[in-house]
């Protein structure tokens, strides 16, 4: 039976909010770092560990895990996935060693993956492509608004039941999303039953073949890297300024926030007709522009605090057009149906590389400098790369116009 007319929206829905309750596992450490160290005596070391080791999945395996995702079906691995995050965070609430946390945490990088990897391909079969680029912006920020939402609600939560309470209600976030998805959301297979059961090594070399999905990946790194250098290092830069610590996370959490704005108006531009490497270096420019007007001095004295901090709103809002529009084009740019997820993959396993590498970058600069107001020149390396490559990007969209047209 074919679902009704509203239904692929209400399920392209249900889609993206298996990604925010992804989102939220991997945000929630951040939150939950101070009642770790009085409950656990987690060090500071550990904490950066615990952080980093839920994008251990995607920086070793993102590419496998996506072709793994085309393997097992699309909805399939979302379950799948959705399953092992709750299980985890079930597991890691009863948990009292850090060693087993750390353990948990790797499990909880390997469920991420499975629930985001086949979400934009799932979302291409929901949805008709006259409405796809909106809904894949809508995708394009479940990242943020889940980082935004664990930032906002983890303290409160913390605060009033502690951090066990706190892994224990991600766990039955993630349970209860499952079982809507289950139900609400049809099992759409491949058009070709044989590409789709085509080996995994298979998968793996077309997609790594192919030109699209290895600039799709590169873009998404320098873009990733410097908006976590940025976003990331704002509480320590805060506290240097003397701002408490509550109004610290509610400016970082804004921060990230409104990286929905632009990854929602990439979606309605491109449904516009809005060219999508024009929206890549329109990210990438004003977030060079903004870097710049956010942490550069002259003569030891930069803006004043207020512009600072608008400038890295703009840099964060606008920067969200780069990746909800690199999730359109992965869709667009992967060698066929049967390797939607392994593109994504790719893409997702530079992301992670890109968030590794860019924060001890920026650190680094910032360390050399005796400051913060060199950060701008870290960033703007990003985005300057991140032009050079949307150029490549619509190159190959023009050969590959110029290929259908002549079919």
């Amino acid at each position: 039976m074919r679902p009704a007319a509203a239904a692929p929206e209400r399920a392209a829905a249900i889609v993206i909010l298996a990604g925010v309750s992804g989102a939220l596992h991997v945000a929630k450490l951040p939150p939950a770092i101070a009642a770790l160290q009085a409950a656990l005596g987690i060090s500071l070391l550990q904490a950066g560990f615990l952080l980093s080791l839920v994008q251990a999945a995607g920086m070793a395996a993102g590419v496998a895990f996506g072709a793994l995702a085309d393997g097992l079906g699309l909805k399939r691995s979302m379950l799948i996935g959705l399953g092992l995050l709750s299980a985890a965070s079930a597991l890691g609430a009863m948990a009292q060693s850090v060693a087993l946390l750390m353990a948990l945490r790797v499990l909880e990088g390997f469920g991420f993956l499975l629930v985001v990897l086949p979400a934009p391909g799932l979302v291409r079969r929901l949805m008709p492509p006259q409405r796809l680029s909106r809904v894949l912006g809508f995708w394009g920020s479940y990242m943020p608004f889940g980082a935004a939402l664990a930032l906002l609600t983890g303290p409160l939560w913390i605060a009033a039941f502690g951090w066990r309470a706190w892994w224990w209600l991600l766990a039955g976030v993630s349970l209860a999303v499952a079982l809507w998805l289950a139900r609400a959301v049809p099992d759409l297979r491949a058009p070709s039953v044989a590409a789709a059961a085509s080996p995994w090594g298979q998968r793996l070399r077309r997609t790594l073949s192919a030109r699209g999905p290895w600039l799709v990946a590169l873009t998404f790194a320098v873009y990733a890297g410097q908006w976590l250098a940025v976003i990331g290092f704002l509480p320590a830069i805060y506290l240097q300024a003397g701002i408490s610590g509550a109004l610290t996370g509610v400016l970082t959490a804004l921060a990230a926030a409104v990286n929905m704005l632009g990854n929602i108006g990439s979606g309605r531009l491109q449904h516009a007709g809005v060219r999508p490497t024009r929206l890549l270096s329109t990210g990438f420019i004003v977030m060079g522009l903004a870097a710049v007007a956010a942490y550069a001095e002259v003569g030891g004295h930069g803006l004043p605090a207020s512009l600072r901090y608008g400038a890295v709103l703009l840099f964060s809002m606008v920067g969200g057009l780069i990746p909800a529009t690199l999730f359109s084009l992965a869709v667009r740019l992967a060698p066929d149906e049967s390797t939607m997820s392994t593109t994504v993959g790719w893409m997702q396993q530079w992301s992670a590389i890109g968030q590794f590498a860019g924060p001890p970058l920026v650190a680094w600069v910032a360390s050399r400098a005796g400051g913060w107001q060199w950060t701008w020149a870290a960033t703007g390396i990003c985005s300057l790369i991140g032009l050079w490559l949307a150029s490549r990007i619509a190159t190959l969209l023009r050969g590959h116009c110029g290929t259908m047209s002549g079919r």
